[in-house]
């Protein structure tokens, strides 16, 4: 429920009220409405933000962590036209479906967005699709945080005469703080991103009810996390256990060390049947691990080791036979490993570990969130586990107080949860690294002779096959529409096969809601059935790769422009596991992507300079 101002009308919460919750919003219309500009009041302003910011959340656990974006399209009479989200990266960003359920009604309305449009560096879709719809009037919850996107949507759309306000900037109240806050907590994860070299981390575990009375007037909590022995399984309910698989499901990864997987022998999937899955992480020093795990089946979730450089070398060869990947540090710390993983694009980590490694964390900075289910029970025993070991503190006034904090029961069991650092604040408008040295020349900008990419929403993420344009290449049937480069690659591995079974999960790529899905079937189909992947597959993927880039490149101007302003660069695909398409952690990698991006570029400027 929405709060009112005195006086408000009831048409447009109850209009919201009717829609929360829906899978799918139906168009909620008055038939023949003029389109009249109307100034909303900040109540309004505020319900439809916080709407925006909930609809961005839908395709959380159905798709890896990536910018959310919602948007909701209201008439001059406050009826809500169309609305639409970003499901994954590389999809339709949520303007442009926005648009498209609200049809003609968009002229004169008004576009609420929980965050600037930008979800693809150098691609104008969603703004365009506003201005093209009619759109007037555009309310923006908060900037992007991403420092190569951040202004430039506004500052589009203000040129095209709309009129655009940003919560905090242009519209201030209380209200409109509260709507502004709604938009911070659904992109926390970029935001950290944005602000620091390290995933937004969220720290989870369940402990029982045991309480001690160390004097007359004081309690002190201290929970346990497992018994005596060691066994810790099912200490919350089913009901607490269902919503750490959502946890699981919203995360790029899931960290533990090396202690619960010799003890509790965890599985850490996310259990929902479909979707996306997370990463499994165990953080080990020694490489003391049993051979036989539940981790080391990777079969439906990946898995990487990291730890300490030259442990248990042949333990590591046995870890790769099975699949896991194992990843050194000279020295293992957890900052260290968190940033190996911030620049492997990942926005959001559930650490699930035990108290020593959390304690780790905990005191190096990394964790911003904590998910505490107590249960009612009472194990006892002085030597049970904690959930956070020792941090040298000795004063209760040195505690660490949480922010924000939430109450909610789940079942049986208590759920706690706060903010153990605060979502920075991005009001400030931060310096480019340009600006930067004009100020200071001791700075040195940005190095242009060589370019990375990698994510969408990287600078110059349109390079990567993930990005969201569509492109049509020639068939049998005739020419064929590909919603991403990356459905064309996954798919074109099965074609040609003469087994009905491959050629219909040609089909099934093909009709992937994102690029990462239809990723995630190749993959998983090609490893479990070799037979089914064309046997020349390794001698025509690299063609197949650049067919398909070219026709990209060739069919969107402003990603040839944005190519060919590369010239003299050196392109690198920064993915630091893929040693063949990108150039690995430590420029061990292949980088055929960037190689061929390279290659297409070169082709691009002779063209030019002939047609000169």
């Amino acid at each position: 429920s929405h709060r009112r101002e005195k006086n408000q009308s009831d048409r447009f919460p109850q209009n919201l009220k009717d829609q929360k919750g829906k899978k799918e919003m139906a168009p909620s219309l008055v038939a023949n409405s003029a389109p009249v500009f109307c100034k909303f009041s900040r109540a309004e302003d505020a319900a439809y933000i916080r709407r925006a910011a909930d609809i961005a959340d839908k395709s959380a656990g159905f798709t890896s962590p990536h910018p959310n974006f919602g948007c909701l399209i209201a008439t001059s009479t406050g009826k809500v036209a169309g609305e639409g989200y970003l499901y994954a990266q590389g999809t339709k960003p949520a303007e442009v479906q926005a648009v498209e359920a609200g049809g003609s009604f968009c002229r004169g309305a008004t576009a609420y967005l929980n965050m600037e449009p930008g979800d693809c560096h150098g691609d104008h879709t969603a703004v365009s699709a506003l201005v093209q719809a009619g759109i007037t009037r555009v309310v923006v919850g908060i900037r992007n945080p991403l420092q190569h996107l951040r202004g430039q949507a506004v500052r589009a759309l203000r040129s095209q005469g709309l009129q655009v306000h940003v919560l905090g900037e242009d519209l201030q109240s209380k209200i409109i703080e509260e709507a502004r806050k709604s938009c911070l907590l659904v992109n926390a994860p970029l935001i950290h991103r944005a602000t620091s070299r390290v995933p937004f981390s969220v720290f989870k575990y369940a402990m029982t009810l045991d309480v001690i009375l160390p004097g007359v007037l004081s309690w002190m909590l201290t929970g346990k996390i497992a018994a005596s022995s060691g066994h810790a399984a099912w200490i919350s309910s089913k009901t607490s256990r269902d919503r750490v698989f959502d946890l699981r499901g919203r995360s790029d990864a899931v960290v533990v060390g090396g202690n619960t997987v010799r003890r509790d022998n965890p599985r850490l999937t996310a259990r929902h049947g479909g979707g996306h899955t997370p990463m499994r992480i165990v953080l080990t020093q020694t490489l003391n691990l049993p051979e036989e795990a539940n981790l080391w089946d990777v079969s439906d979730a990946p898995t990487i080791v990291v730890t300490q450089r030259g442990a248990r070398r042949k333990f590591q060869k046995y870890l790769a036979s099975r699949g896991v990947e194992v990843v050194e540090f000279d020295i293992l710390n957890s900052r260290d490993v968190m940033e190996y993983f911030h620049d492997r694009g990942y926005l959001s980590i559930l650490w699930e570990c035990g108290g020593t490694l959390a304690a780790s964390a905990i005191s190096s900075g990394l964790i911003h969130k904590v998910f505490a289910f107590v249960a009612p029970k009472i194990i006892g025993g002085k030597n049970a586990p904690t959930p956070v070991s020792e941090l040298g503190m000795v004063e209760m006034s040195q505690a660490l107080d949480l922010i924000d904090i939430c109450y909610e029961q789940v079942g049986p069991d208590m759920l706690i949860s706060g903010f153990l650092q605060p979502i920075p604040d991005l009001m400030p408008v931060i310096p480019s690294e340009d600006e930067t040295f004009a100020i200071d020349p001791t700075v040195t900008p940005y190095e242009p002779s060589i370019i990375y990419f990698y994510k969408t929403w990287d600078p110059y993420g349109a390079f990567s096959n993930f990005s969201p344009h569509p492109i049509q290449m020639p068939d049998v049937n005739g020419d064929v529409t590909w919603s991403s480069v990356e459905h064309y690659y996954q798919a074109h591995k099965f074609t040609g096969v003469n087994d009905p079974a491959a050629q219909d999960f040609v089909e099934k790529i093909k009709t992937a809601k994102s690029p990462e899905e239809a990723a995630r079937l190749g993959r998983s189909m090609q490893r479990q059935h070799p037979d089914w992947v064309r046997s020349d597959w390794e001698s025509v993927k690299i063609d197949i790769m650049y067919r398909a880039l070219k026709c990209k490149f060739s069919i969107y101007p402003h990603l040839n422009s944005m190519l060919l302003s590369t010239g003299g660069s050196v392109l690198v695909e920064a993915s630091p596991h893929d040693l063949f398409w990108g150039g690995g952690r430590e420029g061990e990698g292949l980088n055929y992507l960037g190689r061929l991006l390279m290659q297409l570029r070169s082709e691009f400027l002779g063209e030019s300079s002939t047609s000169i």
